[in-house]
Parts: C-alpha cells; structure tokens; sequence
C-alpha cells in the first residue's frame, strides 16, 4: 500500500516523527531509521525542532516535542485517556491495587491516567506526574522492546539491566519491588498500536509488603488482560472489548 500523500516533504516529516516515537535518537539512528540522506534527515529534525514538534534530550539526540501532548490535549481525542477511565478502574477492581497508565516522553515517562485504590495503604500517583526511565515495572516495559543500539545508552543510568528486559520480553510483562522507591512494589504490561509498537504500559502499584517479592505472581494475568483491552481499543473499527480487565 503506498503511504505517499504526494507531498514528498510532508512525507519525510512524518518518517522522521515516526522513527522518534521509539525513542530518541542520534542522527545516525534517524537515517538508518528513515532511509533518508543524513543531511535530508538533519535538516527535518532541525526544521520540526524550530516548531517544537522535535526537542533534544541530555545527550543531544532528537526527541518528540511537547507540541505533540499540547495537539493532543486540544483535539481531545486521545485515544487513550479517552477510553482509560473504566478500564483502569476495571483493573483496580480485579487487583484492589491502584492503577495507571503511562506513556513515554524523551527519557521520561508520564502518568497520563490513574485509578487509586479506594481505601487503606496505597500507592498514590497523580496524573501528569513525569517519572524516571531507569526504574519501576512501567519503565521496563516501555523500553523492553526499544532499539538494542538505543538501548545500550539508555542503560548506563538504569537500575535495571539487559537480561531484565530479555525477561520481561520472554514473559510479556514486568514487575519490581522497590526499584523506583523503597517500599513500593509493580506490575506492569505493554499496550500497543495497531502497528505492534508499544505505545504505553499499564501497571498496578502498592506496598510492597501486599504485593509480596513477586507481585507478577499475584497480578500479572489482570494486568495482561487490562493491556489487551487496551491495544484492542486502538485498532481501526473496533471498540472496547466486553471485558474491561
């Protein structure tokens, strides 16, 4: 099928901000990325970082800019907040954990919808709240499935390793216990676009001393569930699935 709109410009943006949704990237990653010549792949990722559609992170690589979050925002059709209310509160309901949904920005991920346990000890975590990539369940899974080059950056500063996220790729779906902060325990499993890439990850959090040393145990198969009616709910002509978790 050819995804030409005709305007060849256009069509380059779009292969550049298409590579970033990955992740960051060098210049050299862009162009292996898009086919595109490095100074064609340059000068687009400097043009989209004038309108703020690209941004750089710490180490100099290309990022998606805030512009995108602020588009979305306006339209009021993301796609996913719009459909995380009941299936967030389906998995609370499931696990009697809080839980949340994330999404990755640059070499942050952000809590863009939350579903707090209604009583006794939980873990708390208010919508727009940006977290690290290098800790917690959610932040394997947003980076289990990234490039092998990128990811070889990304896990300098992490407190995780390469043979976490093999693991997490085996099972489908990661847990930690007091990585991100002592005392607070995680399940998390990767939603995807209708193209197969992860877009977000789903997870339940609380006590750690509830969710026991291996939460996955206890929670792994509502938050796979919850994922899947997630990624379903992305798919072209098709709504949310009878269950919500």
């Amino acid at each position: 099928m050819d995804k030409s709109s005709g305007v060849g410009v256009l069509d380059k943006a779009v292969l550049v901000l298409g590579a970033l949704e990955a992740g960051p990237a060098s210049l050299a990653q862009l162009v292996t990325a898009t086919g595109l010549a490095r100074p064609t792949a340059h000068r687009l990722a400097v043009a989209l970082e004038h309108h703020r559609l690209v941004d750089r992170d710490l180490q100099g690589r290309f990022v998606l800019g805030d512009r995108h979050a602020e588009l979305a925002a306006a339209a009021g059709e993301d796609r996913l907040v719009a459909v995380a209310g009941p299936l967030l509160t389906g998995l609370r309901d499931a696990t009697g954990e809080s839980a949340q949904l994330y999404r990755r920005h640059g070499e942050h991920r952000i809590c863009i919808a939350a579903a707090e346990r209604l009583h006794g000890l939980r873990d708390t975590v208010p919508v727009g709240t940006s977290m690290t990539m290098g800790a917690g369940s959610a932040a394997q899974v947003l980076l289990a499935w990234d490039d092998p080059e990128r990811l070889s950056v990304e896990l300098h500063q992490a407190k995780f390793d390469a043979s976490t996220l093999s693991g997490v790729r085996r099972r489908g779906w990661a847990h930690s216990v007091g990585e991100r902060e002592p005392g607070v325990a995680s399940v998390s499993a990767p939603v995807r676009g209708p193209s197969g890439k992860v877009v977000a990850a789903v997870s339940v959090s609380g006590p750690a001393e509830r969710l026991g040393r291996h939460p996955g145990r206890r929670h792994a198969e509502a938050v796979l569930a919850a994922a899947a009616s997630f990624s379903a709910a992305l798919r072209p002509a098709e709504g949310l699935p009878s269950g919500t978790a």
